[in-house]
């Protein structure tokens, strides 16, 4: 690109979404250079360009890639906007059909619209709607497709009056039914099957428990879709089992075959297409044909002879499972494997790789034969999946189904349980991620699995501007000096300017430099302009404007506070906010109005603090609030609370004579009986009232800083003493002390004498014991003669009356 052609845009900024978090407009973010019209509509679909031809304000390079709303606001004319928007077309759409049966089958529809033209801005979505409806009683070709092999032989003798059964049982489905057949074996190549001549024409040869069967072969079109089933139950009692030699089938030779060769298998168009597999163990896949020496891939076509057997068996390798699908979807095919329950696991697999297949497990003897083929087709029309081929690479596609419940389903493209007749929707989002290089129609195709019926939808970029397609070569609006397309100006080597004014050689020049530097320590336009013509031309912000002889000046480079310019109370003028009347500091946050901080009794912050940008800071430890107001631990808190209590509770103190005890006194008060002194964050008040009586309430703050009083409901007081209660109760005192003493005093001797006796009686104990068990001691023993005792006994007696006393000792 030459210089000259980027003069006029060098200060063009990007365009993007309307607004980033931030609230930057990135369709003039300075992350890249727009430097067409074209440019423009590729950055964003919300960004357009403006056309006019005088634009912007002078000696301001104004950006052209804007929002609308925007571009109108500078002065662009509606008339001048570029940008288109993504649009669909309609080509064609006929209404679904409610029954399949008719002179003519051509005419069922069941799916709508069938064609669409879209015209896609890149990076803007746009959706259409599809509907999709199972219509009742459609046409039914059903294609039986039998493994031969040797260990099928009690299959085979179960299915020989299939066709009439089947025919009965799909006459409840529709009327309109037809049915083929054809069976298959293994490739008749070694190792695969035997290959010996002793076994060409019976490989049973040697076997004792079947010694009989035919020719191994691949696959074998026996009966085209008829609708006379006795033809059916003719041909498959004529049928003979054959022999292979491994345990896996030819059974994906045999279905590519089927789907491919329609015109010899009877494939109608107007019908739904089903192909039946029955067989007993596993098919073989892409690259088994290896063991043979079979490296050619298959090439999906049908080959099959004049005799309708597989002729390339031999040439082709087995197909591969993404050609299935590819062949199954191409010919609108719904393949049903009726497999044993030992392998079913591996085929429901495989139903997860090729779209509209389903798998049921067959009785060993396939004796459920028929209801397996019923069941299946009844799943199969109780469902709807769609399917896209050929999408293009620059298109991203987006899905949301809306089912028979109402209910929608983002990112998803099919809907199941539904019944015969229901009408399912589709919303389809189309997004051009780019623009291609080639400017030719694209299209894809959207498509309900197994269904005829199809969607064409036709693809054109809009990624042009309508004033690209008029040009001005050497156009006086750009002083002949370039070419002038789309509002702007191009111009010729040499030649520099908004309109190609002045010449390369003078645009250049130190003096012509000079002229655009604040001073020699600035850069030119102080990197915020060009230099055109001796004149600096500044460049757009998405922040604001930039001016200035220097493009030194601009409005958005100011102090902020809590991301807004100035506060939001100031003007920014050139890098300085300039407040406004009653706000301060360097962004203007700061106000000098001093109301919000007087408390409610008048004082600046309660005389806890100082006012600063309109705001209390409390100096006073433990005052808070918005202006200070709340400190329950000031030591006068207690006396601000008081006067508050006297004047609500009993209308009295200080605050009840000037009429301000409402206005001041807003605190939540609570009356009780008895106060809760145990609260560690309660602060206990007490003084004495006018009656000499004493008040007690307590000061406490709840979790959201609401101060709460709670006072008794009435004051302490009491009387004068009793002169004699006090005299009676001094000497009670007394006495009781008295009496209380005795009774200790007697406590401690009656203690002190039982321990005393305690021990007295103890050692008496221990004299006994001792003198009982002395040696030495002898009990001394007297002898009286009995005459003399009787005699001394006498006069004793006689004494008694002379005065003596009885009780004296006789010796």
């Amino acid at each position: 690109m030459t210089r000259s052609s980027l003069i006029p845009l060098c200060a063009l900024l990007l365009c993007c979404a309307p607004h980033t978090p931030a609230g930057v407009n990135v369709c003039s973010s300075r992350s890249a250079v727009v430097t067409s019209c074209q440019d423009c509509l590729l950055i964003h679909p919300q960004c357009n360009w403006c056309s006019q031809e005088v634009f912007g304000a002078p000696h301001t390079v104004t950006s052209r890639c804007d929002l609308r709303d925007n571009l109108i606001n500078k002065g662009c004319s509606v008339d001048f906007i570029e940008g288109p928007r993504s649009k669909v077309t309609v080509v064609q759409s006929f209404p679904l059909s409610s029954k399949g049966s008719g002179a003519s089958q051509s005419d069922i529809i069941q799916m709508t619209p069938q064609s669409i033209a879209l015209s896609l801005r890149p990076g803007a979505a746009t959706s259409f709607t599809v509907q999709v409806r199972q219509v009742e009683d459609y046409p039914v070709d059903l294609y039986y497709l039998m493994d031969l092999s040797l260990s099928m032989k009690d299959d085979l003798d179960t299915i020989r009056n299939l066709g009439t059964r089947l025919a009965a049982e799909m006459a409840k489905l529709t009327s309109n039914f037809r049915l083929g057949f054809g069976s298959f074996v293994d490739k008749n190549v070694s190792p695969f099957s035997y290959t010996a001549p002793k076994y060409q024409n019976n490989p049973c040869t040697g076997y004792k428990p079947f010694p009989n069967c035919i020719p191994s072969f691949g696959f074998r079109h026996v009966l085209s879709l008829t609708d006379k089933v006795s033809n059916f139950n003719t041909e498959v009692q004529n049928q003979q089992v054959s022999r292979n030699r491994d345990a896996p089938e030819g059974a994906f030779d045999a279905i590519l075959q089927a789907a491919v060769c329609k015109d010899r298998i009877g494939w109608r168009t107007e019908a739904s297409h089903l192909l039946v597999i029955t067989t007993d163990d596993v098919p073989h896949i892409a690259l088994d044909g290896k063991l043979a020496g079979l490296v050619q891939p298959h090439d999906g076509q049908c080959h099959l002879n004049t005799d309708n057997e597989y002729s390339a068996a031999a040439q082709l390798d087995y197909p591969s499972l993404a050609l299935l699908g590819e062949k199954l979807a191409e010919n609108n095919i719904h393949l049903i494997f009726a497999v044993t329950k030992a392998h079913y696991l591996l085929y429901k697999n495989f139903t997860a790789l090729i779209p509209g297949t389903t798998v049921e497990i067959l009785d060993p003897s396939s004796q459920n034969i028929l209801q397996l083929i019923v069941n299946a087709y009844n799943n199969i029309r109780s469902k709807v999946e769609l399917t896209v081929s050929e999408t293009p690479d620059d298109l991203s596609l987006g899905f949301s189904a809306t089912c028979q419940d109402g209910a929608s389903y983002p990112g998803v493209k099919k809907c199941g349980e539904l019944r015969i007749g229901d009408t399912v929707s589709f919303s389809v989002s189309v997004e051009a991620r780019s623009c291609p290089l080639l400017e030719a129609p694209h299209t894809f195709t959207i498509k309900p699995v197994g269904f005829r019926d199809t969607l064409e939808v036709s693809v054109r970029y809009d990624c042009s501007c309508r004033c690209s397609q008029q040009v001005e070569v050497g156009s006086v609006r750009c002083s002949s000096n370039g070419t002038y397309s789309c509002g702007m100006c191009s111009c010729d080597p040499g030649f520099l300017g908004a309109r190609c004014e002045c010449g390369e050689e003078e645009d250049s020049s130190d003096v012509s430099l000079v002229t655009c530097r604040e001073s020699e320590s600035h850069t030119v336009c102080n990197g915020r302009g060009r230099c055109l013509c001796g004149l600096c031309s500044c460049y757009e912000s998405e922040f604001g404007r930039i001016s200035g002889s220097y493009c030194q000046c601009d409005d958005f480079s100011c102090a902020r506070f809590k991301g807004v310019l100035c506060s939001g109370h100031g003007d920014c003028d050139c890098g300085e906010c300039k407040c406004d009347a009653g706000y301060i500091g360097e962004n203007c946050n700061c106000t000098t109005e001093t109301e919000s901080c007087m408390s409610s009794d008048g004082r600046m912050c309660s005389g806890r603090g100082t006012c600063v940008c309109g705001r209390c800071q409390c100096i006073e430890p433990g005052a808070f609030g918005e202006t200070c107001e709340k400190c329950p631990t000031c030591p006068d808190a207690c006396g601000t609370k008081r006067d508050c209590i006297e004047c609500r509770l009993y209308q009295s103190g200080r605050l009840a004579d000037n009429h301000t005890c409402h206005r001041l006194c807003h605190d939540h008060i609570l009356t009780v009986e008895a106060l809760d002194t145990d609260n560690p964050e309660a602060v206990l008040c007490v003084y004495k009232t006018e009656n000499e009586c004493v008040m007690r309430f307590t000061y406490t703050e709840d979790p959201s800083g609401k101060s709460i009083l709670t006072a008794l409901k009435e004051p302490e007081c009491g009387g004068a003493p009793d002169a004699l209660t006090v005299l009676l109760a001094v000497v009670g005192s007394i006495l009781l002390v008295g009496f209380i003493l005795l009774v200790v005093w007697k406590l401690l001797v009656t203690i002190h004498d039982r321990r005393e006796f305690a021990r007295f009686q103890s050692e008496r104990s221990r004299a006994k014991y001792e003198m009982a068990a002395n040696p030495l001691y002898r009990q001394p023993i007297s002898t009286h003669n009995v005459d003399e005792m009787y005699s001394m006994m006498a006069k004793s007696y006689n004494g008694a009356s002379n005065g003596f006393r009885a009780s004296d000792d006789i010796d």
